[in-house]
């Protein structure tokens, strides 16, 4: 009988509960990514050092292409968005991990981090605008839209979900066979494509979540007014 790609393994069981094998990677990797950001925010100096120049420039790529890509001040949407990036590159990196299997090629993780974006856009959009002023962007440009609207809301999540778990999953499977058919030394150059494919797939999937936001705060809120002339 053919194992189901989708099939996880259970790792322990708490109780009724089974703790599967990409929930216990996941929880490693949001121990490692919080440990790293505590020891790299433990003792910051106005004289940076080398690896603090680093982190610094990490931030404000990050805040530059919330600024470009969402029109707003960046500070606001740095937590969320510089997480969901940091999260998805380690877990589809985690792939080169003899043994390990990365979240992302999980589905259900796919659709949580999917859900994640979508209350963040209803969180944020509430907050700019008021929650009339985001009722009201579903009847944009007329009231005849709002049936349209309301599905392309559905659909985009649908889309984020279905494309991350797409693109890691036939990632996965290719260097699984490459590795089996070809030995351990002769895919190395495909596992390089395979970190780029991972860099790519998390920053598609962060813009693509800034754009959704971005589509409902960039005009008139105060995340724009208050602070878009900081930036």
């Amino acid at each position: 009988m053919i194992e189901s790609p989708l099939a996880m393994k259970t790792v322990i069981t708490l109780g009724p509960v089974p703790i599967t094998a990409p929930v216990v990677v996941t929880w490693g990797l949001m121990a490692a990514l919080t440990f790293g950001s505590w020891l790299a925010t433990r003792s910051l100096k106005l004289a940076p050092s080398r690896s603090q120049t680093v982190f610094e420039l990490i931030v404000e790529a990050i805040e530059g292409q919330i600024r470009d890509t969402m029109g707003v001040a960046p500070k606001p949407y740095l937590p969320l968005i510089g997480t969901l990036f940091l999260f998805i590159l380690a877990a589809n990196w985690s792939s080169l991990i003899p043994g390990i299997e990365p979240p992302t090629h999980c589905i259900e993780t796919d659709i949580a981090l999917a859900l994640i974006v979508f209350f963040a856009v209803i969180f944020f959009g509430i907050r700019a605008r008021g929650l009339a002023g985001y009722a009201k962007t579903f009847a944009e440009p007329s009231f005849l839209m709002i049936p349209l609207n309301l599905v392309e809301t559905v659909t985009r999540t649908f889309s984020l979900f279905v494309r991350l778990f797409g693109n890691v999953m036939s990632g996965a499977f290719i260097i699984g066979i490459i590795l089996s058919l070809a030995g351990l030394l002769v895919p190395i150059p495909f596992m390089g494509i395979e970190l780029l494919i991972g860099a790519i797939q998390a920053y598609i999937f962060t813009v693509l979540a800034m754009v959704f936001i971005g589509s409902v705060v960039s005009e008139g809120g105060p995340a724009r007014t208050k602070e878009g002339t900081e930036s």
